[in-house]
């Protein structure tokens, strides 16, 4: 087997220190940990009238014509449209995307239903992606002749392995699953 074509050429998708390349899995390979542990992210807040960057209320700034938004705290402010407004209106109600930076991971979502790993205490060896992901990692198909790829340790699986070796960052030596 081979590694693959990398589509990214050396220049994306990689941890130019380290050399390792990031990691793509699908997020139904770990759903239960993914949906356990990533966070929200709703983007900077704007304003519900016109979409600009909100500010930070100051009452300083506030003239005596502003409007108010009914039945919300005075959070920010557009002073544009010379309105106050609360955090409810500030975000969407929808997360624009979900990540993890704990534990030495750094994850974010990616594409449609795919988890990126940046960053990571562990690396396997995986054939590159498709071009959608140019110079990553395709955990879900890791095989030995892949690229050193940062991926997720056993604990982020079901059943406490991960589906390919897993191998430490900071010792290179193999880690094994832990034993229940």
């Amino acid at each position: 087997m081979s590694a693959g074509i990398d589509y990214g050429m050396g220049r994306t998708n990689i941890n130019h220190e380290t050399g390792i390349r990031y990691g793509v899995i699908s997020q139904h390979s770990v759903s239960q940990a993914w949906c356990d542990s990533a966070e929200p992210d709703y983007g900077e807040p704007t304003c519900p009238k016109c979409g600009n960057a909100a500010l930070e209320y100051d009452s300083d700034q506030e003239g005596e014509d502003w409007e108010a938004a009914r039945h919300e705290c005075a959070d920010f402010m557009c002073v544009d449209c010379e309105y106050v407004f609360g955090s409810e209106s500030a975000y969407s109600e929808e997360p624009q995307s979900w990540s993890y930076s704990d534990e030495g991971y750094e994850l974010g979502d990616c594409l449609d239903s795919d988890i990126i790993v940046v960053k990571s205490p562990f690396y396997t060896f995986a054939p590159f992606c498709s071009p959608c992901v140019p110079g990553a990692g395709n955990l879900d198909s890791a095989e030995p002749d892949g690229v050193k790829t940062y991926c997720l340790g056993h604990d982020w699986f079901e059943d406490g392995a991960a589906p390919y070796p897993v191998y430490s960052v900071e010792t290179e030596e193999l880690v094994e699953p832990s034993k229940s």
